[in-house]
Order: structure tokens, then C-alpha cells, then sequence
């Protein structure tokens, strides 16, 4: 008989290893903005918001909010000082009026993810209570990550290229949102589920349509239609 615990456990690794990818993968834009000096028209919209997004998914794996999700907090963990990392960045080579927004932005997380815990902790007694609320917290925030792709998407179809979605971080999105989904229905977890099928959903509409605009794709084209912004998107 196959041990379903060991199998989920096995998953949850191999998810940690997609998700540290997608993690990582902005490396070679702050690479670029250390040896510059100036963050240029990079935004740091997507870091502020998945430093968020990991300390929320961080405290939803605790024991005594969702026993038995060492592997949710092992990945969020890294992901948040990940993120944590280019904001420091952010902060060392921005202009001082977008430092400041970014140093707001902080403050208000820092206050709401305060508040979050305290409610959780204080009205909230059983793991359940505590495992439904903070999860839907986390599902709404990952829905709100999926602009940004869906934004990409759009200039795809609009422009008919796919050379500014790249391909491998969509195959690495459609995976990791594969795995996680798997990962959630090995020992049914709702909160994982939803907003990891439809990450699987999006990044599947990704590799569709690349594939769709392979062909009339100029890519000796030069003019950049991109938003200035690294897409990285990871649902747990």
C-alpha cells in the first residue's frame, strides 16, 4: 500500500524546489540594478506584495494556526527573506520619493499582517477557525498576484509575440501550481487547492498561448511592450 503521507511529503519537496526557482528568478534584474546603481523603470510592486503574500502563507503554516504544513512554512520562510532581499535593493538604489512609497507600503503590511495575527490568535480558538480564516486571507492575495501574468497575457495577444512572456517561467508557474494542487489533494486542504488550480489554470493559458504566437512572433524586434517588472508568481 502507498504511504500517502510519504508521497505528499515527496511533492511538498519537489514544490519547494519549482517555488525556490521562481524565487530566485528575478536574480539577474537586481543583478543588474546593483551594477547600475539605479533601479531604472523597474517596479517593486511584485516584491512588495509577495513578501506580504509569503509572511501570510508563513503564519498559515504554523502549528497552531495549520498543524502538519512544514513544508508550506520551509518554502515561505525562504521566499520571505527572498523578497525581503530585493526590497533592500529597492530601498538602496531608488530615488527618494518611490523609496518612501515603498517604505509605506511596508508600514501598512506590517500593521495589517499585525492585525491579522492578533484577530487569529485572540478570537479565533480551534485550528480550524484559525486554518479558515487566515486561508482565505491568502487565497484572496494570491488571486490579486495573478494580475501581473494576466497582464502579460494580454500584451501577448494584443501584440501577437510572446518574446516578454518568457517561456521557461511560465513552464515553471504551470509545475509549481501542478505540484501544489497534487501536493492539496493528497490530504484535502482547501485553502492550498483553490488558489494553486488556478495558478495550474493560468500558467497552462500561458503555455497555450505561446504556443498560439510562437510562429508570428518577430523577435528581431526591439521595442519593449513589457511592463517593468519581473513575473513571479508562487501560490505557496
Amino acid at each position: 500500500m502507498v504511504d500517502t503521507g510519504l508521497v505528499r511529503t515527496i511533492i511538498g519537496i519537489i514544490g519547494n524546489v519549482i517555488s525556490l526557482c521562481l524565487f530566485l528568478s528575478p536574480i539577474p534584474t537586481f543583478y543588474r540594478i546593483v551594477k547600475q546603481k539605479a533601479v531604472s523603470d523597474f517596479k517593486p510592486d511584485p516584491y512588495v506584495v509577495t513578501l506580504l503574500n509569503c509572511a501570510l502563507w508563513l503564519f498559515y503554516g504554523m502549528p497552531f494556526v495549520h498543524p502538519d504544513s512544514i513544508l508550506v512554512i520551509t518554502i515561505n520562510g525562504i521566499g520571505f527573506v527572498t523578497e525581503l532581499a530585493y526590497i533592500f535593493v529597492f530601498l538602496i538604489f531608488s530615488p527618494g520619493s518611490q523609496r518612501l512609497k515603498v517604505f509605506i507600503a511596508l508600514v501598512v503590511e506590517v500593521v495589517f499582517f499585525v492585525i491579522v495575527v492578533f484577530v487569529t490568535m485572540y478570537v479565533f480558538s480551534t485550528t480550524k477557525e484559525r486554518s479558515l480564516v487566515v486561508g482565505i486571507i491568502c487565497i484572496v492575495f494570491n488571486i490579486l498576484m495573478y494580475v501581473s501574468p494576466l497582464t502579460v497575457m494580454g500584451i501577448v495577444i494584443k501584440t501577437k509575440s510572446v518574446k516578454y512572456m518568457p517561456f521557461y517561467l511560465s513552464l515553471a508557474n504551470f509545475f509549481n501550481g501542478v505540484i501544489w494542487l497534487v501536493y492539496s489533494l493528497l490530504k484535502l486542504d482547501i485553502n492550498i487547492l483553490i488558489p494553486n488550480g488556478l495558478g495550474t489554470i493560468s500558467g497552462a493559458l500561458q503555455l497555450i498561448l505561446y504556443a498560439a504566437f510562437y510562429k508570428t512572433t518577430r523577435w528581431e524586434d526591439d521595442v519593449d511592450v513589457r511592463p517593468r517588472s519581473e513575473v513571479q508568481v508562487s501560490n505557496v
